[in-house]
């Protein structure tokens, strides 16, 4: 028996309803741990900011910095935000099962523990004085043990926590729910390449996760859901948002292969958005992908995709009126670019 099919259009309003994109959380500490959720990115310094911007109303330039949220280096190594003491799922989630990966991890992490002694210190000393270079220190990270702030400019400052009480595998569980939630229909592969983690740990997740899983089948092939999340997934669609300003590594399209064909169909725009260099932000126009956009400062340049209303255009130009801009003065101001 075959996967009931869901469309795209479903699964994109899925994914804004879910990640809070249709209408903004109402201001708060909660507000922005439900928003970080799923992680949210940081390698580009502030992006996680303006993730929360997205979600989030009222949000303030230091809203990264809450004590709601904590940074680590989370999937693939990169800075994350993620909400205070729910870590693990982004840290411990990703340790391999067994082998060399695993063992540099623990050994660098207890070193690093014990180096501290309780204390902080910026990564490159703390580097020097375990003899190697501040960017391994990522790999501690693994166990769930390493908590990091980073102001975007410099090494960030480094700090060892207790062991998370959980086992690897139950993290990898939690972070699979996360993805799901966040995503909508997925398979070990995806989720795999998501998370950074092997196949083998991705289906372990997944025969894990099992009993609360559904399959469907999308434009692009059968993926499963959150059985909690099927209603909302086939439910009516929430009226979309006039415009969002998505950063760029944004949860909302952090996605390889087919799952970025389904989001966007057109193989030349899909081109302009996944670069092979630094990601350009996305441009939400009433619920869909309708371009890029770029920051310097306070000078915010938007490539739509198509012919934009005047009423649209607006809503862009108010839209990043409202941006934090912690390191600029004033308030962005939109240039438009044909590409």
């Amino acid at each position: 028996m075959s996967a009931p099919e869901v469309t795209r259009e479903q699964v994109v309003a899925f994914r804004r309803r879910t990640g809070g994109l249709d209408e903004r959380l109402p201001p708060g500490p909660a507000s922005l741990a439900q928003a970080a959720s799923a992680g949210l990115q940081d390698s580009v310094p502030r992006s996680a900011l303006h993730s929360l911007h997205a979600r989030v109303a009222q949000t303030p330039p230091e809203a990264w910095d809450d004590a709601s949220l904590v940074q680590v280096w989370g999937l693939r190594y990169t800075a994350y935000v993620v909400p205070a003491g729910e870590h693990a799922p982004f840290t411990l989630g990703r340790l391999p099962d067994t082998g060399r990966t695993r063992r540099r991890a623990e050994d660098l992490a207890a070193r690093l523990h014990a180096f501290l002694d309780g204390g902080r210190l910026d990564a490159v000393a703390a580097g020097r004085g375990l003899g190697v270079h501040p960017n391994s220190l990522r790999y501690a990270a693994l166990t769930g043990t390493v908590l990091i702030r980073w102001d975007g400019a410099r090494q960030p400052t480094v700090w060892t926590v207790p062991p998370p009480e959980l086992d690897p595998l139950e993290a990898r569980v939690e972070l699979l729910r996360r993805y799901l939630h966040a995503l909508g229909p997925g398979t070990p592969a995806s989720f795999a390449n998501w998370a950074g983690v092997s196949l083998r740990a991705a289906l372990a997740a997944f025969a894990a996760l099992g009993p609360s899983l559904v399959p469907v089948r999308t434009p692009v092939g059968e993926g499963s859901v959150l059985a909690s999340d099927e209603p909302t997934l086939r439910g009516p669609a929430d009226p979309p948002a006039a415009a969002r300003l998505l950063p760029s590594g944004d949860v909302f399209y952090l996605l390889q292969g087919a799952d970025r064909e389904l989001l966007v169909p057109d193989p030349a725009r899909r081109a302009a958005l996944w670069t092979s260099r630094v990601w350009p932000g996305a441009l939400l126009v009433e619920g869909d992908l309708a371009g890029t956009w770029r920051r310097s400062g306070a000078a915010v340049t938007v490539t739509p995709w198509r012919r934009l209303s005047r009423a649209e255009r607006a809503a862009v130009q108010a839209e990043a009126a409202t941006l934090p801009l912690p390191e600029a003065h004033g308030t962005a101001a939109v240039s438009w670019d044909s590409g």
